[in-house]
């Protein structure tokens, strides 16, 4: 059985992180840099920076970010937020991430994934995937979930693994911030879907979530960042429940 990953996201705005519920109301709760050693030395086991305004100017300040936070930082670290072409991914890689979120940019042209992954592997390429519940099914929604497409979550993910996706980080914008656990039923179906590991991510509210949404939702790896900031729950407590739960998972010590 594969080791499952706790992996802490910070969602950066203007070089600080910031937190909101469903995608909206945000508010700083600190230095990128500083955070993700922290929670490196409390025993994540990857970092994710993604730059919600996706702006030149802000994508300007990742790369800084992202450059200063690799250069201490010895555990796996994915960026993404406004990455549109193949150099932008060149540039994340340059400047020390080890993996690339692709959102936005593989909706409007899926072509990218598949350039990304022949040039730098596909072990690179994260197909980050935000989605919401319309009826029976789940949509894709695209600009940090601000405009809606007409793909099925499911059937997307399907694609961008066929298209050279190593990883699936599957979003759900009805639980993001609510504190009330991941949306397992998508999660379960994606899971399914693909041959590649997803991440659960939006919802998580406690160690039991977490739980919840690696063996009912079947993810490789858990997405988790407001009950961290907020000093609710910390990675080595969510990684005691995940050992006494019987999952086999990289030790805090």
């Amino acid at each position: 059985m594969l080791t499952r990953r706790l992996i802490v996201c910070l969602d950066v705005k203007g070089g600080r992180v910031v937190k909101g519920v469903r995608f909206e109301g945000l508010r700083d709760v600190g230095d990128p840099v500083e955070l993700a050693l922290r929670y490196e030395r409390e025993g994540a086991d990857e970092v994710t920076f993604l730059d919600i305004s996706a702006s030149n100017e802000e994508r300007q300040t990742l790369w800084d970010l992202v450059q200063r936070t690799a250069e201490r930082l010895f555990i796996p670290l994915t960026v993404g937020g406004g990455v549109r072409t193949v150099a932008d991914v060149g540039r994340a890689l340059r400047s020390g991430a080890d993996k690339v979120s692709i959102n936005s940019a593989a909706v409007a042209r899926p072509e990218l994934l598949t350039e990304c992954a022949e040039r730098f592997g596909a072990q690179c390429v994260v197909a980050s995937i935000d989605a919401r519940r319309d009826g029976e099914r789940w949509r894709v929604h695209t600009h940090g979930g601000r405009k809606a497409t007409d793909l099925d979550a499911v059937a997307w993910a399907r694609e961008c693994v066929t298209r050279g996706a190593g990883e699936v980080l599957l979003t759900s914008i009805d639980q993001d911030g609510a504190r009330t656990g991941y949306d397992l039923a998508l999660t379960r179906a994606v899971v399914d879907a693909v041959d590649v590991p997803v991440i659960a991510s939006g919802g998580a509210g406690s160690a039991e979530h977490v739980r919840d949404g690696l063996t009912r939702g079947g993810a490789d790896a858990a997405l988790v960042a407001g009950i961290l900031h907020d000093g609710l729950t910390t990675v080595g407590s969510i990684k005691s429940l995940l050992l006494a739960s019987g999952l086999p998972i990289r030790s805090t010590t």
